[in-house]
């Protein structure tokens, strides 16, 4: 079967899709490459499109071209503080190229998956885990875009009747990353040799999925038959503290590392919990294999590759 991937040869599309050749699918990438790297992704040329999913009128042409039966769409802007600092561009991308890209499903005549990548930032602050039939409401202009895809991929459902899978993904690390989040920014200091390194606000506790655990994830979702329109959040069910994370580190480079705050870096506004309830995907055989250590240390291993 054929899967078109949107933002394909982003941070969580590169584990996306060799997950996806590997179970057998016919991949093609859609990607304007605004964030992300070919180099990425070991797809053929004929399968790689360079579009912007701003263009509706070519992102019909490529879609009816391919005519996929599944299709996953993740581009999207999703650094809250460059979202915050260019709301804009953040929406216009998020919703006007959700729009097209809902708009332009429509014309695969074997469409039989429609998946849209959400986040845990449709959530509003909470001191406990979150399912998915919690109230939303976001704090940001990411948030506020996405939950709006969220109403655009219940619409296309309603209108289409193809499957349609919204997936509320929890903080994300791995290989790839393109935007200083708290694990890629840790790294990048300690991989220039330093050991005190600068930091914002250290109480706030997130909950980190790796991305081949979110990609095996998709895999399972996809796979799932007659869903309807259904909602899934994507997290390990365990939130870390900043400081934990960098205990993390220090635990795999068998060194001491000392926290300096800079102000800078401190957000006025902060939620202090992230944390996913993932009773429902597990229902569906799900289980995530990479843990907080098994992932920096594969990021540290590669330092020397």
């Amino acid at each position: 079967m054929k899967a078109l991937v949107t933002g394909g040869a982003g941070f969580i599309g590169s584990a996306v899709v060799p997950a996806l050749a590997k179970e057998g699918y016919e991949v093609f990438v859609l990607d304007n490459l605004s964030f992300g790297n070919r180099d990425f992704i070991d797809i053929d040329d004929d399968h790689f499109f360079l579009a912007d999913i701003r263009d509706g009128e070519e992102l019909g042409e490529l879609v009816k071209r391919v005519n996929p039966g599944i299709l996953i769409h993740l581009a999207a802007i999703h650094f809250i503080p460059y979202c915050n600092q260019h709301p804009y561009e953040a929406s216009d991308i998020n919703i006007r190229g959700t729009i097209n890209v809902l708009n332009a499903a429509k014309s695969a005549t074997s469409l039989k998956k429609f998946f849209f990548a959400s986040t845990a930032a449709v959530y509003p602050i909470c001191d406990v885990s979150v399912s998915e039939d919690h109230r939303v409401k976001p704090l940001d202009i990411y948030g506020l875009s996405k939950l709006t895809g969220e109403h655009l991929c219940r619409e296309f459902h309603l209108d289409t009747g193809v499957d349609t899978i919204v997936c509320r993904f929890f903080n994300a690390f791995g290989p790839n990353e393109t935007n200083p989040h708290l694990i890629p920014e840790i790294e990048r200091q300690l991989r220039s040799g330093l050991r005190t390194i600068k930091l914002g606000n250290l109480t706030p506790k997130r909950d980190f999925i790796h991305t081949h655990d979110m990609a095996s994830a998709v895999i399972k979702l996809i796979s799932l038959g007659n869903t309807g329109y259904s909602v899934y959040n994507l997290g390990r069910g365990i939130e870390y503290s900043v400081v934990e994370i960098v205990e993390a580190f220090e635990r795999q480079l068998n060194e001491k590392i000392t926290i300096e705050v800079d102000p800078a870096r401190v957000r006025k506004v902060e939620r202090e919990h992230l944390l996913a309830d993932v009773m429902k995907l597990r229902q569906t055989g799900w289980d995530p294999l990479w843990s907080i250590d098994d992932g920096i240390k594969n990021m540290i291993d590669s330092w020397n590759r």
